[in-house]
């Protein structure tokens, strides 16, 4: 236990918890959209519960075996080349954020289009509800998807370096990874109500939600093909940087909160001019 707590390990623990909160925004964002889909407010705040409880220790066991099989996961399970047209090496940690952001792209977009085509927004909100099992289910294995990228950038954090017999080698600070996750795991259980509230309160940003999921998407996506060394038309495929998604998502936040505040401006000015707006001559009534 002394180990652990040195100053060194502390700092350490501190960027681990850090990178946790920064990586976590977009796994809680999806846990709020989707438990939002439960008919029962108990249900969905159940679903929110149970969903982060058991993704926490999923995530310790995947922490775990991820550690354990690191060489493995990296190691090529099939390549594919199609002369010039296509060609990537796969291994089972491309393939995972590879079909992860699929996914997540896949379900932005079909929540996006149910928003444009439907007449009642009521009514379809209504249309779209989730059984207490299929969304805890979809939290949990969205949540693992999710980890896969934020243990392998622990990995990174809390490595060590040691040189045995003149051969080096890396070890990785398990219990620390642990302890980080259990930490995030907790605020991530007092911030999850929260942040569906007010989802829920102002839809309007319901959208701008969805669409920071398509992007985290399109992060997976490119990070899986740039891991498979994926080619298209002699172009290599590169992975998004984590620097350049932070900027877009700024951008489209401050764009949206703007564009919203704009938009209650015009609406406020509106219904003032129609208020103050003198009856037209036709709509008056003549004199007997």
């Amino acid at each position: 236990m002394a180990d652990l707590l040195t100053l060194e390990n502390l700092f350490t623990l501190f960027m681990l918890i850090l990178l946790q909160a920064v990586l976590g925004f977009d796994n809680l964002l999806y846990i709020a959209i989707e438990s939002n889909k439960v008919d029962d407010p108990k249900k969905a705040k159940a679903v929110r519960r149970w969903g982060i409880g058991l993704a926490v220790v999923f995530r310790i066991v995947l922490l775990v075996v991820i550690v354990a099989a690191f060489g493995a996961m990296a190691k090529p399970l099939f390549s594919v080349h199609l002369g010039a047209l296509f060609e990537g090496s796969f291994t089972l940690q491309a393939l995972v954020t590879l079909l992860g952001g699929g996914f997540i792209i896949y379900t932005a977009v079909k929540e996006i289009s149910h928003l444009l085509v439907v007449k009642d927004m009521e009514h379809g909100a209504q249309g779209r509800k989730l059984s207490f099992a299929k969304a805890l289910v979809l939290i949990v294995l969205m949540n693992l998807v999710f980890s896969v990228d934020s243990i392998l950038s622990a990995m990174a954090i809390a490595s060590e370096t040691s040189v045995v017999d003149g051969v080096k080698q890396i070890s990785y600070n398990v219990p620390l990874m642990a302890i980080a996750i259990i930490l995030s795991g907790l605020a991530m259980l007092v911030m999850a109500d929260s942040v569906t509230a007010f989802l829920k309160k102002n839809r309007m940003y319901e959208v701008m939600g969805l669409f920071i999921l398509f992007l985290v998407g399109v992060l997976l996506v490119t990070e899986g093909a740039h891991l498979a060394h994926m080619k298209v038309a002699g172009f290599p495929i590169d992975a998004m940087s984590k620097s350049s998604f932070y900027l877009v998502i700024f951008v489209l936040v401050i764009t949206d909160i703007i564009s919203i505040k704009y938009q209650k401006r015009l609406w406020a000015q509106k219904e003032a001019e129609i208020l103050n707006r003198p009856p037209s001559p036709s709509a008056a009534t003549p004199d007997a």
